[in-house]
Formats: structure tokens, sequence, C-alpha cells
């Protein structure tokens, strides 16, 4: 069932939140240049006497549409969800900056110091700079990582314990044989009823509209 100073690439990472796969066949017709390559088995012709004229009838489908990007920005709980996410991002990124201020001071200094200290002493200077640096590299990718699980698994609840159970609710009434992700499907004027979108979005915000982040590790 979302990011503005050039921070460390991990502060930004984003997954997509799926809600409903669409499941396409496709039949590829085998060329009489694969048929000659096979050795042994049976024709084309032979292999198909196992499979029946029975098909679907359009009279007896009931299909529906279901828009996952605008679940995903409109519903209440998805947006307090994001909300929540950004704020432990703001905070990351005005440690990042306030750190990176720190260590640009402190590169400066070293820079100064460069005809006053001995060689020795400043060869350690820099050691333990950059392994300020890199602390810092690695403390903000795991914080990042760690913010992206709690969102991960916030939105792996509201799908498995409020999402899914509201669109199988509406398939059951409204008798549906299929329901599709809107994304890939374009859908006529005069289709009536087909987007039910609106419909799923009002049912998630009346059953569900906050659901807590787990605090990240290292907030």
């Amino acid at each position: 069932m979302a990011n503005k100073t050039s921070a460390n690439p991990a502060v930004k990472k984003y997954v997509k939140f799926g809600i409903v796969a669409a499941a396409v066949i496709v039949v590829a017709a085998l060329g009489a240049w694969g048929i000659s390559a096979l050795r042994g088995g049976t024709t084309v012709e032979e292999a198909m006497e196992v499979v029946t004229t029975d098909a679907a009838n359009a009279a007896d489908l009931r299909i529906a549409v279901i828009r996952m990007d605008a679940i995903q920005t409109d519903a209440k709980v998805l947006k307090d969800l994001t909300q929540q996410r950004e704020t432990y991002e703001n905070k990351l990124r005005e440690e990042l900056e306030k750190k990176q201020k720190e260590l640009e001071a402190e590169k400066a200094e070293i820079e100064k110091s460069q005809d006053v200290l001995s060689r020795d002493a400043l060869q350690r200077r820099i050691v333990d700079y950059q392994n300020r640096v890199n602390e810092l590299q690695r403390d903000l990718t795991e914080r990042a990582q760690s913010i992206e699980l709690s969102f991960q698994k916030a939105l792996n609840e509201v799908q498995n314990e409020h999402l899914n159970p509201i669109i199988e609710g509406v398939i059951a009434k409204k008798n549906l044989s299929m329901v599709i992700d809107g994304r890939f499907t374009r859908v006529g004027a005069n289709a009536l009823n087909l987007d039910i979108t609106n419909e799923i979005i009002s049912a998630l915000d009346k059953k569900v509209s906050k659901v807590k982040m787990e605090t990240p590790k290292g907030f």
C-alpha cells in the first residue's frame, strides 16, 4: 500500500509502493528457424492439441481500473507516511550541513598549519580528518537506509492490513473479474464505472488515516 541539497546519495532513495500487479500474458509465435532448431519433441500443431477453444466471454467479464499513483498521493495515510519520512530526511540533511561546515573549517585549519606543524603531525591531522569524513559518510548511509526500512515497513502494514482487504472487499461487492493497474491502461471517456480509484481512496481514508513509522536507528 515524498530533497534538496547535494547530500549523500543514500539520503534520497525511494522505493515505489506496489499495490495492484497487472498480469500480462504474452503469446510468442515460434518461427520456422526455432522449430528446425529443436531436437525431437512434437510439432506446434501437436502441442496445440492440449489447448481448448474456451475463452473468457466479454459479456461475462467485469473489469475495473485502480490508479496506483493516485492512491499513493491522495490517500490520507500514505500522505502522512510520506510526511513522516520527509521529517526524518530533513533532520538528517540538517545534521549533514552542520557537520560539513565543521569539516570545512577543520580542513581550512589544516591547510593553514602546513607550514607550522611537522610533517608527521600534519600527516596525523590529515588522517584524522579523513577518518572523520569516512565516519560521517557511513553514518549518513546507515541512517538513510534505516529511514527507508522504517518507511517500507509502514507501507507494508498499510497494504497488508488495510488496502488489500479493501480491494478484496470491493472486488467481492462489485463482483469483479479483474482489477487492472491504471498506470498501464488507457480508459475511454465513455467507460462508465471502470475507474474505482476514488472509491478505494475513500474507503481507505475511512478505515485508516495514520500509521506511525518506527523510529529509524540513529534518531
